[in-house]
């Protein structure tokens, strides 16, 4: 074998012609003409390294052995451990033989030791050679293995971030419309550790669980005559400003009303509701029985009034079983986007149709 046919053979172990996968990103940056093949398979193993069980403080060994390799030269390692550790950053040498021990278990790199335990290469007279050191060639040889674990590596930890931010939104979406829920509090509490995706996951399904739950105690009674998501109820908005103050008015039902129809709240009674002031005071004694807080309570009364927050406690109770969650579901009607939907006097005139009809 000639000179320049042996240097070609040695050339291919640093400079290899391994194509990089396209979806394979999680390396960052674009390798150079001028750098070998030999760094991108290095630093698929950097960003895959948890997978061996290998740590940050060996990456950087096999980094400075690797830096030891000259284009042309091979891919066997012949610099003394003294020189090594100088490289590494002056780590002493007993650290230096643990880290090679665990790259040669792992298959990552093997070791062909000379007489004198010496690192060198010899050549013969015809172009062979013998070289004693470190050889980096199982490393090079495992470069597609090492890629597509990379690859997978990146592909993991997109989809984690991508199904967290899922479970962020779900989280902002239960704290807008059901402040009392604990939920989100716990969930984020959660989110602090670094976990997996299979954990991501599960939390997610548990966020939409909720949500679900949030959606289906606003919309209940859309299963039934009654809707608290009333579509009719955008018919009823005026296209003028009188027709507006109309409406505002036809919201608020008459005291008998209320009372004869949702004689659930009434039989809580102990006295005889006949004005506004009477439904207000048992509304507010019946809110806390039904796990809403006497704060949310009081913010309805001032955001919609008390006749009309105090007539959607009336209402829940009479909905009964039809609602899961009465906290999520009055702060939907009354503080949430739902607000301008709910008209006291409509569902009251469906609850009555309600039951005449199962009558």
């Amino acid at each position: 074998m000639g000179k320049t046919a042996l240097v070609h053979r040695n050339m291919t172990f640093t400079k290899l012609s391994i194509k990089r996968s396209e979806a394979y990103q999680a390396i960052g940056e674009a390798t150079s003409k001028t750098e070998t093949d030999v760094w991108v398979i290095f630093r698929a193993l950097r960003d895959s390294h948890t997978q061996f069980g290998l740590r940050p403080n060996h990456m950087q060994t096999l980094q400075a052995m690797l830096s030891f390799l000259k284009p042309g030269q091979g891919e066997t390692v012949f610099a003394s451990n003294f020189e090594i550790c100088r490289r590494v950053g002056g780590i002493d040498e007993r650290t230096l033989r643990r880290h090679i021990d665990r790259f040669l278990e792992l298959g990552f790199m093997t070791r062909h030791d000379s007489p004198n335990r010496k690192r060198y290469r010899v050549r013969s007279s015809d172009g062979q050679c013998i070289s004693y050191g470190l050889s980096l060639s199982p490393l090079i040889e495992r470069a597609n293995e090492l890629m597509a674990m990379a690859q997978e590596v990146e592909n993991r930890r997109r989809d984690c971030i991508f199904v967290r931010k899922q479970i962020l939104t779900r989280l902002a979406q239960l704290e807008e419309f059901w402040p009392e829920s604990t939920f989100p509090s716990e969930v984020r509490k959660t989110l602090r550790r670094k976990l997996s995706l299979a954990e991501y996951h599960a939390l997610l399904t548990k966020a939409e669980a909720e949500c679900d739950l949030m959606s289906t105690a606003v919309d209940a009674p859309k299963a039934t005559y009654l809707s608290a998501n009333d579509g009719q109820v955008d018919r009823h908005h005026s296209k003028s400003i009188k027709e507006d103050k109309d409406l505002e008015r036809a919201e608020k039902p008459e005291v008998r009303t209320l009372t004869s129809i949702c004689n659930q709240a009434t039989a809580f009674a102990t006295n005889t509701l006949r004005t506004w002031e009477d439904v207000e005071h048992h509304a507010q004694t019946l809110a806390p029985m039904m796990g809403i807080h006497a704060s949310t309570f009081e913010k309805a009364k001032k955001a919609i009034g008390g006749q009309k927050a105090s007539s959607a406690i009336f209402i829940m109770l009479q909905l009964g079983n039809r609602i899961r969650n009465f906290g999520a579901y009055f702060h939907s009607i009354t503080l949430g986007r739902r607000v301008h939907q709910f008209n006291p006097s409509l569902l009251l005139e469906r609850l009555a149709n309600s039951e005449r009809a199962h009558a």
